[in-house]
């Protein structure tokens, strides 16, 4: 099984995409057992024999041809999600507040030194911690107004993400078979 998420999708209006058509257009590359999860770009499925890259690429390409939308895909397997839930940093955070804890998934890890400026950017009481592809990112006042956001995150880190709350990797990783007990 693979957990794919779409970057900035169903987002305040824009760049709507059916939850159908992204499950079609999944189904069409031959993926089996193709869910959603939620509005916001979120696929579980299987595809024996692929590599995540590979399905990464195979996902951009057929929703840029098939719905006409440029979209990152983030691919995880459904052990590497196992593994991101497990090596979570802030457990604390979320059992309390899963809501107010945020995975952002990478396109590429970020070197320690960058991370560091990264930190050394955030203005309020927002904390970090990453891990490879990963960055978990605790929002205690809520990510509305923080002045931690994407493109800040994006701009320092020099790659592309997109993030889910805690509610949502476990929803993902639930669906993946791949929930903690």
């Amino acid at each position: 099984m693979f957990v794919a998420l779409l970057r900035a999708v169903n987002v305040g209006g824009r760049r709507s995409v059916a939850m159908a058509d992204l499950r079609d257009a999944a189904s069409s590359l031959g993926f089996s057992d193709v869910c959603t999860v939620l509005q916001s770009g979120n696929l579980v499925f299987g595809a024996a024999g692929r590599s995540a890259p590979a399905i990464e690429r195979a996902l951009e390409a057929a929703i840029a041809s098939r719905l006409g939308l440029e979209a990152d895909c983030f691919v995880r397997t459904a052990r590497e999600w196992a593994a991101l839930v497990r090596d979570n940093p802030f457990r604390a955070e979320a059992g309390a507040d899963p809501g107010h804890l945020v995975l952002m998934c990478l396109k590429a890890a970020p070197d320690a030194k960058t991370v560091r400026s990264l930190s050394a950017a955030i203005a309020g009481p927002e904390r970090l911690r990453a891990a490879g592809r990963e960055l978990y990112i605790v929002y205690p006042d809520g990510i509305g107004r923080s002045r931690l956001t994407g493109v800040l995150i994006e701009r320092v880190l020099g790659t592309r993400g997109t993030a889910r709350n805690w509610n949502t990797v476990l929803k993902l990783a639930a669906m993946a078979g791949t929930a903690p007990d």
